[in-house]
């Protein structure tokens, strides 16, 4: 990722989207490559300008946030996608977040507190509002008949802090560690849930350990 953050906008309130862009734009490490209303169109956008980040509304009219997310990833986009969003319905942010959702954040937060959340999930964090952490537990069934990995402490506070949507180095304060040990508390996770990135740790985290967490 280069030093400018990529984005493309898609949200079916006009004034909205294009409020936003502006705010964006003044921001000189955002950069907003396209916006549109529609998931179709901005399939079209993502396939041409592959940005770093996709904002993406829930409710967009007769589509919704989940058939872009499906529809992106199917067609190989493997960039950051931030919900933004004025509510969603637990069962569907559990669907966002195991399809490989970067975040979720509401709409009523500042625009300073979005460029934040942008710029962390860029680096390839998952942000996910406190508010969504409850119902996110309560509406996954962990697997049933298959032994799990068993997690350390260590392990289970570390997960804690990231869902809390802290980065490396605050989550090193909180536990008292190097930024070097919490990343290498984070390989060993990958390692042992067999995982690739930050989102797909969150969602077998909240499949397999909500008991735990």
């Amino acid at each position: 990722m280069s030093e400018t953050i990529s984005l493309v906008l898609i949200d079916d309130h006009a004034l909205f989207r294009e409020g936003l862009a502006r705010v964006l734009e003044s921001q000189p490490d955002l950069e907003v490559k396209g916006s549109t209303a529609s998931a179709a169109a901005g399939l079209e956008i993502v396939g041409k300008v592959k940005p770093d980040v996709v904002l993406l509304d829930v409710d967009l009219g007769q589509e919704r946030a989940i058939e872009f997310v499906q529809q992106a990833r199917k067609h190989g986009y493997e960039g950051r996608i931030l919900v933004v969003t004025a509510g969603v319905s637990d069962p569907e942010a559990v669907q966002l977040v195991r399809n490989g959702i970067s975040g979720i954040l509401h709409k009523h937060n500042q625009p300073e507190a979005l460029c934040d959340v942008i710029r962390l999930v860029a680096t390839g964090e998952v942000f996910l509002e406190q508010r969504y952490l409850k119902p996110l537990f309560q509406t996954v069934t962990p697997g049933e008949g298959e032994a799990l990995p068993r997690l350390t402490d260590r392990e289970v506070k570390l997960l804690r802090l990231l869902f809390q949507g802290l980065v490396n180095k605050e989550i090193a304060d909180e536990m008292a560690l190097s930024e070097s040990s919490v990343k290498a508390v984070l390989r060993g996770l990958f390692d042992k849930l067999g995982v690739r990135t930050r989102s797909q740790l969150v969602r077998v985290a909240l499949e397999q350990y909500r008991d735990q967490l």
